[in-house]
């Protein structure tokens, strides 16, 4: 079963983001749902991408899987959505 991310990625959440991924980083698999996403700022898919390439750097495999349109947006224009894997059209899964 997925995690879903929270509908607000704004920066006055990354404290909440964190604390709800820090128990999963050591899954071997992590499933992430991002249908939910709303409203995203720079610092949440910071915390995002940080929190998925320190995974993957130690064999973890993170997926996002049916990313919201807002969160494919905000990660193009970061130049994020390759490594989130969210870099296919919006509604389709990722």
């Amino acid at each position: 079963m997925p995690l879903s991310l929270q509908a607000d990625l704004g920066i006055e959440q990354v404290a909440d983001l964190q604390a709800a991924l820090q128990p999963h980083f050591d899954d071997e698999v992590l499933e992430l749902s991002g249908a939910e996403v709303r409203r995203v700022h720079t610092a949440g898919l910071q915390l995002l991408h940080a929190f998925m390439r320190d995974r993957a750097a130690r064999g973890r495999v993170t997926t996002i899987t049916l990313p919201s349109p807002t969160l494919v947006e905000a990660a193009r224009q970061l130049a994020l959505a390759a490594s989130l894997g969210v870099d296919t059209a919006p509604g389709d899964a990722a």
